[in-house]
């Protein structure tokens, strides 16, 4: 059966992200040395020790980085003294902070290229467990919808984005695929779900995972000469 939608991961899918990531706790840390010096001052495993707190408490909370993120904040303020109601202000603040620098991002070089090329032909979707914003991104032209763990109270690698991804552009599984770079997430979940799965592998990393990915690419620019095999081959 041939292909009519395709997936994209986000992170280290699109862009490299380590450098993102960095850029935005950096980002929020300044901005809270300089509003809020009485934990801005605390080393930054404080803030680690009270996320693992947040989360044992509500584990769901590892599919909303967000709401994580925004709790984290407000109970580590409220902790070093600041009344409930302007730790709630000053949580977000930092949390705004740190989402503006989390969407510098620099694309791998193939990346709008190929959404250019592929949005042409196929429909074109997003499954992410991460909070980055296409809309923010410049990429909604190319994308019909942007499914995250956040908004649906789930991620991958459970079925349930990659079946709402399928709902959502009127497909069935077996004529979907999904990209992304995650062994488990995102292979053996769109897999798991009954869809294609390309892994998406530029460090050329030996693979791990127990269910095989359908294909393996290096750069993104492979992704239109696979696509037009499996097309060949139907």
């Amino acid at each position: 059966m041939s292909i009519r939608l395709i997936t994209f991961d986000l992170d280290d899918t699109l862009w490299d992200n380590r450098p993102v990531i960095e850029g935005a706790e950096t980002a929020m840390r300044d901005w809270l040395l300089e509003h809020t010096p009485a934990l801005g001052a605390l080393p930054v495993e404080h803030l680690w020790g009270i996320r693992a707190e947040v989360l044992a408490a509500e584990p769901t909370l590892r599919h909303r980085l967000s709401e994580l993120r925004r709790r984290t904040l407000r109970r580590a303020l409220e902790g070093v003294g600041y009344p409930a109601d302007e730790a709630l202000d000053l949580a977000e603040g930092a949390f705004q902070a740190m989402l503006h620098a989390r969407h510098r991002i620099t694309f791998y070089p193939d990346t709008v290229p190929t959404l250019e090329r592929l949005a042409n032909q196929y429909a074109l979707g997003v499954i992410t467990n991460g909070n980055a914003d296409v809309r923010r991104l410049g990429l909604a032209d190319y994308f019909q919808f942007a499914l995250c763990a956040e908004e649906l109270g789930i991620g991958k690698p459970d079925p349930t984005p990659f079946l709402e991804a399928v709902r959502r552009a009127g497909v069935g599984a077996a004529e979907a695929v999904h990209i992304g770079d995650h062994p488990a997430d995102d292979i053996e979940g769109a897999r798991g779900a009954g869809l294609r799965a390309i892994w998406f592998n530029p460090e050329g990393k030996i693979w791990t995972g127990d269910r095989l990915p359908d294909a393996e690419i290096n750069s993104l620019a492979e992704l239109p000469s696979v696509l037009a095999r499996w097309a060949r081959w139907h």
